[in-house]
């Protein structure tokens, strides 16, 4: 997904692509916004717009992966969670987790504000309480530093949240969500969920600084694009749903401000989205290998051998498996595209600015999701595999 900094590069010609778009930051939404902190910041938000409501969770039958072969050690996640949180409590930073069945884990979210604040902000933290938790997210440090908001965007930006007790033996989690990184995260035994997480980047390069030479989401985008170019026309016509990235062919609500074409996003859960496209059993081998490799790509946060079982089920479910495309499909063409089946829901999408000022999509921002829908999510399917235990709680209503 990430491409490491270069101190010996030269400079990175993709950088014109999004420079020509940097914002004027003597307009009112940047002087504001550069006087605030997040929560500042967020609260004026919540003040002018109404925050989205969530769609109710039901459970909707299998789709998880529940193989055995996936089993892995749990000891070192659940040490390095149990180490963090004895330093919160040693440095008296309030923090609470909370029930492994809290509805509050479907409350994360992308953007810049802060819509649901619970958990632990890493900006607010000690150097060595955020080494304990996570590396640099160095993308949105550096638009803080493009738009001179550092306190609203930067390398710490992001909310911790447990769930449960970490443990080898019961299930808990966490969630890990700030702007463009959203990350939840399920384990029970030897069982590993990462699912529903997102990743995003404006612009997706960095070059300029230390880290001059980071570049991030580039092998979806060319995986992607690599499938759509080489499929015979008559599937590609049919990949193809939309010519244009906003069409006004498209449905009311098949596009909407926020989420552009991404139908699958935060506090889109239970979701019921129609299949479209050309099915990936009715393409050519290789093009099936370049589904695949797209679908291992979106993997990355699983550890290895776990990842390998996610990309043997889902290809298992080629047969009922759609790839569909939004836009052109030339080398430089912004463009959308979906992989669908009944275990995994992967999305592909450029973006106009949202800090930059480029109304029309442009491949410097990109927004990237996966989902494991029919309560694969969370690790839903997972739950009534888990033996029940004494609450210990008596109702004398």
């Amino acid at each position: 997904m990430a491409s490491q900094p270069d101190a010996g590069a030269g400079s990175v010609p993709e950088s014109a692509a999004y420079r020509q778009f940097l914002p004027d930051l003597t307009i009112p939404r940047f002087t504001t916004m550069q006087t605030q902190d997040a929560h500042e910041y967020a609260a004026a938000f919540k003040q002018s717009c109404a925050p989205r409501g969530f769609i109710p969770y039901t459970f909707t039958g299998g789709g998880c992966c529940r193989n055995p072969s996936a089993a892995l050690r749990t000891m070192d996640i659940v040490g390095a969670t149990e180490d963090l949180v004895a330093k919160l409590q040693a440095n008296n930073v309030p923090f609470e987790p909370y029930h492994i069945d809290s509805p509050e884990w479907r409350t994360w979210s992308n953007p810049e504000f802060l819509l649901s604040h619970k958990g632990v902000r890493l900006d607010e933290l000690t150097d060595e309480l955020r080494a304990s938790a996570v590396g640099a997210m160095r993308i949105n440090g550096y638009l803080g530093e493009l738009v001179k908001a550092p306190r609203v965007c930067n390398e710490f930006s992001y909310n911790f949240v447990l769930f449960g007790t970490p443990s080898v033996d019961t299930p808990w989690g966490f969630s890990f969500y700030g702007h463009h990184l959203c990350l939840n995260i399920f384990l029970y035994k030897g069982q590993i969920v990462v699912s529903p997480w997102f990743t995003g980047a404006e612009p997706n390069i960095i070059d300029d600084g230390p880290y001059k030479g980071t570049r991030i989401l580039l092998e979806e985008e060319k995986l992607g694009l690599k499938l759509m170019q080489s499929l015979p026309a008559e599937q590609q016509a049919k990949a193809q749903v939309y010519e244009l990235l906003h069409d006004p062919k498209m449905p009311k609500g098949r596009w909407n401000h926020d989420d552009q074409r991404h139908l699958c996003g935060a506090y889109r859960d239970n979701r019921v989205v129609p299949y479209e496209g050309v099915l990936v059993a009715d393409m050519a081998q290789e093009q099936q290998d370049l589904v695949a490799a797209i679908i291992r790509e979106y993997n990355l946060y699983l550890p290895p051998q776990a990842k390998e079982v996610r990309v043997a089920d889902a290809v298992s479910w080629f047969k009922e498996t759609y790839f569909c495309w939004i836009g052109s499909y030339g080398d430089d063409d912004a463009f959308y595209y979906r992989i669908q089946s009944p275990v995994v829901i992967i999305e592909f999408d450029h973006h106009s600015g949202v800090f930059l000022t480029n109304k029309e999509p442009a491949k410097f921002h990109i927004h990237t999701l996966l989902r494991t829908p029919n309560a694969g999510d969370y690790g839903m399917a997972l739950r009534p595999l888990i033996p029940g235990r004494e609450q210990k709680f008596l109702w004398e209503g």
